[in-house]
């Protein structure tokens, strides 16, 4: 199960701790990379018809899915779990993903007159709640293991191979994935953040290679954007399709793969050196991405099927207002009343589904992706 975003403030003296302190980065970073899977979605349609908009899609599909595995295998643990933890999968993570498995069904039936329930395939964003389940039961078992992290890549490579592991229940994405949690977890695991200081140190150069970076892949993707397109790049950084059905057949369609992952940790790397380490007025929206995640697909979902952004030109009018209209769903599916009136079905209590109802009490809530709510 998740720790929580909470470092001390100073030494411990005596049996007597001082007070813990939030650690902003990790509510900026949380917020950022929702920002950007609001983004994402949001764009897809205008990639049909625009090429700027889809360098911009390829660039942050590229890392964001893999920036927020990172953070959410950081702030989980591979002890085997109490039994408390164990609640906490079924409340905040199984039982909200039936919910809205349940709300898209009904949403489809009303909206398209057909309806095909079907647990096993996760609708549309869905499919990280899945994932994050299987992660934090898999993980105890890989920490086992030596060397767990080279384990996670074989795995998400070789998974590749086998046209069997599909999108029932997310597999394909969740093994595809893997490494990205694992290496989140393993860097928590030997300290590397606070023995690196690597929230505290951000020279300016560090912030320009970073810069350096992201300019670099958005004119790569821009440049070739077509050679981009006829190899369906973007895919692939969806880690749902085995190499065969992506028309790799070539024995080393697994390097394709290594290679997608080694991009997703470079960008997951130079996003984070970007993150603002202070707290904004937006820092504490951090804390509810969930909300965001779960509830944003059903603001997009008629600017998707009505087609009002298929040929949306010109694009510099049309690319702008979409960036500036995932900002604002970012942040108001995040307000306190949004909160309030969704609560129930993003973070249901359910203590008519444990025979010890006491597991469905709590002081606090965990956000799946490791961040505690205050």
């Amino acid at each position: 199960m998740s720790s929580t975003p909470l470092v001390p403030t100073g030494p411990i003296t005596g049996s007597v701790a001082r007070p813990r302190r939030r650690v902003p980065f990790w509510d900026n970073a949380r917020y950022a990379c929702i920002v950007l899977v609001v983004l994402g979605h949001a764009i897809q349609r205008l990639t049909y018809d625009s090429d700027i908009a889809m360098a911009l899609y390829l660039s942050v599909y590229a890392f964001h899915m893999p920036a927020f595995a990172i953070i959410a295998g950081y702030f989980s643990k591979s002890a085997p779990p109490t039994r408390k933890q164990m609640s906490r999968v079924l409340t905040d993570i199984l039982l909200p993903y039936v919910i809205f498995e349940l709300l898209w069904t009904l949403t489809k039936w009303l909206v398209e007159g057909r309806a095909n329930p079907n647990l096993t395939q996760p609708s549309w964003t869905l499919w990280f709640l899945l994932a994050l389940g299987i992660f934090r039961l898999v993980l105890p078992y890989l920490a086992l293991l030596r060397w767990p992290l080279v384990w996670s890549v074989l795995i998400s490579i070789g998974a590749g191979y086998l046209p069997n592991v599909d999108s029932t229940f997310s597999l394909s994405r969740t093994l595809g994935f893997l490494p990205f949690f694992v290496l989140g977890w393993w860097a928590r695991e030997h300290d590397f953040v606070n023995r690196l200081r690597l929230i505290d140190f951000r020279p300016w150069w560090l912030r320009a290679v970073a810069v350096a970076v992201f300019v670099a892949v958005g004119f790569i993707a821009w440049n070739w954007v077509d050679l981009w397109k006829s190899l369906d790049l973007d895919t692939w950084f969806f880690y749902n399709d085995s190499y065969a059905e992506l028309g790799a057949h070539v024995w080393w369609s697994g390097g394709i793969r290594l290679l997608l992952i080694v991009i997703g940790f470079v960008l997951s790397i130079a996003f984070f050196v970007l993150i603002p380490r202070g707290t904004y007025w937006w820092t504490t929206f951090g804390q509810y991405t969930m909300y965001v995640y779960l509830l944003h697909s059903f603001v997009l979902y008629p600017f998707r099927e009505s087609g009002i952004l298929r040929d949306a030109e010109p694009t510099w009018i049309w690319l702008p207002m979409v960036i500036v209209l995932s900002v604002g769903i970012a942040l108001g599916l995040a307000t306190k009343p949004v909160r309030w009136v969704f609560r129930p079905l993003v973070e249901p209590r359910a203590r008519w589904l444990f025979s010890d109802a006491r597991l469905a009490e709590t002081s606090r809530r965990d956000d799946p992706t490791g961040s505690r709510r205050t």
